[in-house]
């Protein structure tokens, strides 16, 4: 007999941290790159006072940005996230609320101050300078949802698994996985409760390779299989202007990069992301979801920071119209 499970009361959770992000545009700096540009350094004059030619102030974080641009995309959202007890702690909330994200599991940390980070984008590139403060990361009792997205988050995030795990089995719920920085470092044994019940699992190129130790030369169609073994039932894959690969078990998937005129880089990968997950929320194939993360992704480096150029449903549909780019089989 199949489980009857409570009605769902959002589409999505986004679970991760949230920060608030000051970018500095500036024009006076230099890079430094070896012979094959694999690698390259961002340089500014040492001891000196160096102008910045605009200021601009954004949410961030992964799990609010999905968040964020979720509620825009018409789904119910929720965010769950900790707070510090200070002022960006105070503007992200009233932000959140503003951007219709329900506000239930935002939780807030007496004595300790917000994540932060500084974009220093030059050439629309940039680099980013992170603080994160350690978290007593303690998952509440969520109400049902149709998805959980689950991405970034500091040390001790393993706190939320047994919880995360229970829930989702309890309720029926799919699971969106995008490791942060600290979850991929962590590797695949300690993921492994994670991965086993993940329904799709977004990587980039760099990080998939990192995760399965495959060869940077091995194709991506194998990567994307290697990823699958691991237990996600979708294996989604960026690769910067290469584009993004989709992998269900029978058919690989590339969706080449929508067209857009780059002001601006941040959260691209957390645009595509959510619009991918939002279509699946819909009910839409894995070929049209790579579409709308592609056209996400690319409205988003038009503008200023990780969350200005997130699409409603309805410049979603038209963009997508207009791209002149859909997914093939390969």
């Amino acid at each position: 007999m199949t489980k009857k499970h409570a009605t769902p009361a959002f589409d999505i959770i986004s679970i991760g941290d949230t920060s608030l992000d000051a970018f500095l545009m500036i024009d006076r700096a230099s890079l430094l790159c070896s012979l094959d540009k694999t690698t390259c350094w961002f340089c500014l004059n040492y001891a000196e006072k160096i102008p910045v030619q605009e200021l601009h102030f954004s949410l961030g974080g992964n799990a609010c940005n999905n968040a964020v641009g979720s509620a825009r995309l018409g789904l119910k959202t929720a965010l769950y996230t900790v707070l510090g007890d200070d002022d960006s702690g105070r503007r992200i909330m009233d932000r959140i609320k503003e951007e219709g994200v329900a506000h239930d599991y935002l939780q807030v940390e007496k004595n300790n101050p917000t994540n932060y980070s500084t974009v220093l984008s030059y050439k629309t590139e940039r680099t980013i300078l992170v603080y994160h403060d350690l978290r007593p990361y303690k998952l509440p009792a969520l109400q049902v949802a149709k998805w959980i997205y689950f991405t970034s988050m500091g040390k001790g995030f393993e706190k939320v698994f047994k919880a995360l795990v229970k829930y989702l089995n309890s309720n029926g719920t799919k699971l969106a996985f995008n490791p942060g920085t600290h979850q991929l470092l962590a590797g695949k044994k300690v993921l492994e409760p994670i991965l086993r019940i993940t329904n799709v699992l977004i990587l980039n190129k760099e990080e998939a390779i990192s995760l399965v130790g495959a060869h940077p030369m091995t194709p991506i169609q194998e990567i994307m299989r290697d990823l699958r073994s691991l237990g996600p039932e979708l294996v989604v894959v960026t690769d910067g202007n290469k584009g993004a690969f989709g992998f269900d078990g029978r058919n690989s998937y590339r969706m080449p990069p929508v067209p857009a005129k780059v002001v601006e880089r941040t959260g691209a990968g957390d645009a595509f992301s959510t619009g991918l997950i939002s279509a699946l929320a819909y009910n839409l194939p894995l070929s049209e979801a790579l579409m709308w993360g592609a056209a996400n992704a690319a409205s988003v480096i038009e503008k200023i920071g990780p969350q200005a150029g997130l699409l409603t449903k309805e410049q979603m549909m038209k963009r997508c119209k207009t791209c002149g780019k859909k997914s093939r089989k390969i």
